[in-house]
Parts: C-alpha cells; sequence; structure tokens
C-alpha cells in the first residue's frame, strides 16, 4: 500500500491511480444507510471517512492506454485524491477541524454517486477529438474537469432540493435533511461552486495557456448562469408552494377550498425553454464543450455545431426524467417523483393538455400541484385516458431517430461524430 497522497499542486502531480486499489470508503454518520439508486440510476452513494483515503499509484504514465484501465474506477479514484486537496486548501484559512470535517463530509455525500456520466463524458470526448489514447496528463486533466462538471451538478441539486422541499436524492435523503444539516446546505451549495474555480485555478492557471484557463473559466460562469436563468422559469412556471398555516386558533374561520391550477404559463414552448437552459447546457453541452477547449478548439462554428446535437439530446433526456418521475419507482430513480404535487411544467403534463378534452383538462386542474394522494391519482388517471405513456414510446424513439441524423450531419473535418453517438448512448435507455 502506498503513503498517504499530500494535496495536489498541478495535474501532472497526481499519478495514475491504479483502479484495483483499495478504496477505504465507510458510511458517514450522516450518510444514512447503502442504497444503490441514484437520480442517475446509477451505483451506491460513497461517504467520506475521517481519515484521508489512501490509494496506490501504477499505470506507469500509460494514461487510457494502461491495459489496466477502468473507466469508473480511475474516475472515483481521482474523486478521493481531489477531496483531499480541497481539504488540505481549506485548511490554509485557518478553518477548524469541525468544519474541514464538515466539508468532507458534505463533499462525499453530495458529488460522488450515479452514473456520472457528466463528468466521464469529458474524457470519453477528449479521447475522441484525439483520436487516441489519453496521455497520463490528459487523462487526468479531463478528470478534474470531469469533477467540476459534477461539482456544478452537486451546487445545483443541494439548492433545487431545497427549492422544491424535496425529501430524497440518490436513495437517500436530500443533504439539508440529513441529520444536523438543515439550511446550512444553502451556505455548503455555495462552498461547492466555489471549489470548482479554485480547482481551475490549481490545475489549469499555469498547466495551460492563458487562453485555456480563460475558456475554462468563461464556460463555467456562462453555463451556470444559463442554467440558473432555466431553473428561475421552471420556479415561477410551477405552482407556488402552499402557504403556511396560521397558529390554530378556536376562532380561526375554515380554511378556503383552494383554487384551480392555471395553466396558463404550460406550454411545450415554455416546457423546451426550461429544459434548454436548466438542463441541457450543463449536463450535455458543456461537458464536451469543455473537452474541446482542452484539445484546442477554438473555432466557433465546432462549437455551434456540437450545440446543434446536445441541446435536442438535452430535451430528450429531460423528457425522459419527466417521464420516469410520473411512472417510475424510488428504486429506479433514487427519489421519490414529485412533479404532479410540485405543479412542475414537466414534458408528460404539456404532452397530455395538447391531447385532453374539456372535461379532462377541468379534471387537471382540480388535482395537479396538490399533495394528496387522491389528487394525484386523479392526474395519472388523466394521463392514462390520453395515452401519454405511448405518445412517451413514440417520442423516445423519434428522438433517437432525429439526433441520430443530426449526429449524421455533422462534419467529420470539424468534430467526430463518434465522440456524440458516445454521449448519446450513455443515456439513451
Amino acid at each position: 500500500m502506498s503513503p498517504t497522497p499530500g494535496p495536489i499542486t498541478s495535474a501532472a502531480s497526481i499519478s495514475s491511480p491504479s483502479p484495483s486499489a483499495p478504496q477505504k470508503r465507510a458510511a458517514s454518520s450522516m450518510a444514512g444507510a447503502d442504497d444503490t439508486s441514484s437520480n442517475d440510476n446509477g451505483s451506491n452513494k460513497r461517504a467520506a471517512t475521517t481519515t484521508t483515503t489512501t490509494t496506490t499509484t501504477g499505470g506507469g504514465g500509460l494514461g487510457t492506454a494502461d491495459p489496466a484501465y477502468k473507466e469508473r474506477a480511475h474516475f472515483e479514484a481521482t474523486f478521493d485524491r481531489i477531496a483531499d486537496e480541497v481539504m488540505a486548501d481549506v485548511a490554509t484559512f485557518r478553518l477548524p477541524p469541525d468544519g474541514v470535517e464538515w466539508i468532507r463530509k458534505m463533499l462525499y455525500y453530495t458529488i460522488p454517486g450515479g452514473k456520472m456520466n457528466r463528468g466521464l463524458s469529458v474524457v470519453s470526448s477528449l479521447q475522441s477529438l484525439k483520436k487516441r489514447h489519453l496521455t497520463e496528463k490528459e487523462l487526468v486533466q479531463a478528470e478534474i474537469l470531469g469533477w467540476c462538471v459534477e461539482l456544478l451538478q452537486g451546487f445545483f441539486l443541494i439548492a433545487d432540493d431545497i427549492m422544491d422541499a424535496s425529501i430524497t436524492r440518490r436513495g437517500a435523503p436530500c443533504w439539508y435533511r440529513a441529520d444536523g444539516v438543515g439550511m446550512v446546505a444553502i451556505n455548503d451549495s455555495f462552498i461547492v461552486e466555489s471549489i470548482i474555480y479554485r480547482l481551475l485555478r490549481t490545475h489549469f492557471r499555469d498547466a495551460n495557456s492563458p487562453d485555456v484557463y480563460l475558456a475554462l473559466v468563461d464556460l463555467f460562469h456562462e453555463v451556470t448562469f444559463q442554467t440558473e436563468l432555466g431553473q428561475l422559469m421552471d420556479l415561477i412556471t410551477a405552482a407556488p408552494p402552499p402557504p403556511t398555516p396560521p397558529a390554530s386558533t378556536s376562532s380561526a374561520p375554515a380554511a378556503a377550498a383552494a383554487a384551480d391550477f392555471d395553466f396558463a404559463k404550460f406550454s411545450t414552448a415554455r416546457h423546451a425553454y426550461i429544459v434548454e437552459y436548466k438542463t441541457a447546457y450543463y449536463s450535455f453541452y458543456l461537458p464536451v464543450a469543455l473537452a474541446m477547449v482542452l484539445a484546442g478548439v477554438t473555432a466557433p462554428s465546432a462549437f455551434s455545431a456540437a450545440r446543434a446535437v446536445l441541446v435536442p439530446l438535452g430535451e430528450y433526456f429531460q423528457a425522459q426524467d419527466d417521464f420516469l418521475d410520473c411512472y417510475g419507482t424510488p428504486e429506479q430513480i433514487g427519489k421519490v417523483g414529485t412533479d404532479i404535487e410540485d405543479g412542475k411544467c414537466s414534458w408528460v403534463v404539456t404532452r397530455a393538455l395538447g391531447r385532453c378534452s374539456d372535461a379532462q383538462r377541468a379534471a387537471l386542474a382540480r388535482a395537479y400541484g396538490r399533495h394528496d394522494k387522491e389528487s394525484v391519482a386523479v392526474v395519472k388517471r388523466v394521463f392514462e385516458e390520453v395515452g401519454v405513456e405511448e405518445e412517451y414510446r413514440r417520442y423516445e424513439e423519434e428522438s433517437y431517430e432525429r439526433i441520430g441524423r443530426l449526429i449524421e450531419e455533422i462534419d467529420e473535418r470539424v468534430l467526430p461524430r463518434e465522440m456524440f453517438v458516445t454521449f448519446m448512448n450513455r443515456i439513451y435507455k
């Protein structure tokens, strides 16, 4: 067993961790029971130990050419090294030990887990662009950027769970609902976002040209803002949260009956905007764009060509997610689906509104956005009556074929089609 690694000061200082190296990952006191489900239908959550993770090094600097290289295992081991670096970094700010330990637990609770498609796609996209195996340095740089994407996802999800009053995430209580956390999670989300830029500064400001570093920082800022705009439209389009009931008194009048749900803002166009900005840019465009920057791609036309494929791919992914929120089980999706109760402008309800009769629309208006089981059952019954499930199956196949045609239109002299096929196959079910 190798000695415990020290803090990372540059990408070149990370030795390729052996995928067979033992990983010391015990359950955190906040993590709860193990669960193999996730929002990405992925593997179980990993929680932090209070001691530094020990890894071995190996591969002889061969990168992805190493016969022992395993994509996921190598990627996860790089996170352990990044976590150690973050702990060393925050300690330089004289953060007391309980603060350091809080951040370690929070990171392991909220960041690893799931299929990690966003982060892993940085690696596979760079390899497609290079048209060869990645060197050790290239692999580690791509993995660091991949974890920056996963950190961005974690930042969004910690905050989103609070805004939506969600219950579970990846088969465990949402971070803000974990024992002893509460609204501290708001500040934790800010810390997670800040870690992204500290990693970029450490690993890319001096190791690459200034243009590369500035392009990476600009991409993260741009995509973060785009996602926040999508989140805004999601929140103000959905039903407002139920008001807090007044303190009970014997003379208080009976509460008025809830008004029917107003679908005035709901449309396929509104849903498409929310999906493009809230999901497609950070989940699909960002990983590929980061790889393109690392590969030295600078032509604006190349980034436009990538967006032309990746935004529709993100739209399909979100439709799939909306469908599973309604029809998937907690075991399948790693959470309790609440789009109906939360009054979300989802793919499912916008399609149903376009197919239902006046009577069915009235039934939806009386039941949508309410949290009782009877109302949810009414909504799902209308969805069944108008054939939403069959409509989704048609949409799924049509989307697969349409995205395939868009990939075929990519000029191989500009971008490799294989890069998009690999990404598509990661998420198509």
